[in-house]
């Protein structure tokens, strides 16, 4: 409940994430092909946002994993520029089936920020089953008949701790990024078998003092991590950067860490 809390209390100072009709117009407005598909695995069923690339050639896969606030329209813009450039961007509603009669993210009652009802479920949901949702939307991607049959992951905020833990128990990734998480337990690091690349913001206290020991840790294992922070930037930098009230510092650090980002997955 104290970790909860903690989160509560970080993300209320984050950028507000309604009111994303900047995000959704950017989106309507995209060339790319974008769907939902349901995913079935067990007794679940999990609703993807899939963008594909405008491309001749089959091309590797971005599993998208969504921030603490669920499944918002800035998450679907980024699965689009993620298809942009150059990858099939799988993106799964985790909240799917959680909401009010059944529904996924958007079945929520509004609330702002940690308000959110949609907030507060992303924080309960079973880890066990987040990881077998996401295990499932990777495997998906990669039989899509445009895949090319190499696997990334992403995740954001509270995604981007998934994004590290998923790291620790999936075997095929070609690299896992971090934008703003918390680290694995220590003891299940030895289990990562692709580098790991970290997004941190330089006004993020909590997530920030967990770089060090995480280094250290991987160090031991090891493991292949490389973290940078973004001087001036705060928690969520990705969404915020691009927001119309965008900081110079959130704006500078998104374009940066998203230049970083392709750079790295074009050469991995």
């Amino acid at each position: 409940m104290r970790t909860l809390m903690v989160w509560f209390l970080l993300l209320a100072s984050a950028s507000p994430v309604l009111a994303q009709d900047w995000a959704r117009e950017k989106l309507q407005k995209s060339p790319r092909h974008g769907e939902w598909v349901t995913v079935k695995h067990d007794n679940r069923t999990v609703e993807t946002f899939v963008v594909y690339p405008e491309s001749k050639e089959k091309t590797p896969v971005v599993l998208v994993i969504h921030e603490i606030f669920g499944m918002t329209d800035w998450v679907e813009d980024l699965a689009d520029q993620v298809a942009a450039a150059g990858y099939i961007a799988v993106a799964p509603d985790l909240l799917s089936g959680m909401g009010p009669n059944g529904g996924r993210s958007d079945s929520f009652a509004p609330g702002a920020g940690m308000a959110s009802a949609a907030t507060q479920a992303v924080s309960h949901l079973d880890p066990a089953q987040v990881n077998a949702d996401l295990n499932a939307a990777a495997d998906y991607g990669l039989k899509l008949p445009a895949s090319s049959g190499k696997l990334f992951v992403v995740g954001f905020c509270w995604g981007g701790s998934k994004s590290f833990l998923f790291s620790t128990q999936r075997k095929n990734l070609a690299a896992a990024f971090v934008f703003y998480g918390t680290p694995p337990p220590k003891d299940a690091m030895a289990n990562i078998t692709a580098p790991v690349y970290g997004f941190y913001a330089g006004n993020d206290a909590r997530v920030g003092a967990t770089v060090p020991g995480a280094v250290a840790d991987m160090k031991a294992a090891g493991k292949t991590y490389e973290p940078v922070t973004y001087d001036g930037a705060g928690h969520g930098f990705m969404r915020a950067g691009e927001a119309p009230d965008a900081t110079d510092d959130n704006r500078k650090a998104r374009e940066e860490s998203w230049e970083r980002w392709k750079k790295i997955m074009a050469g991995g």
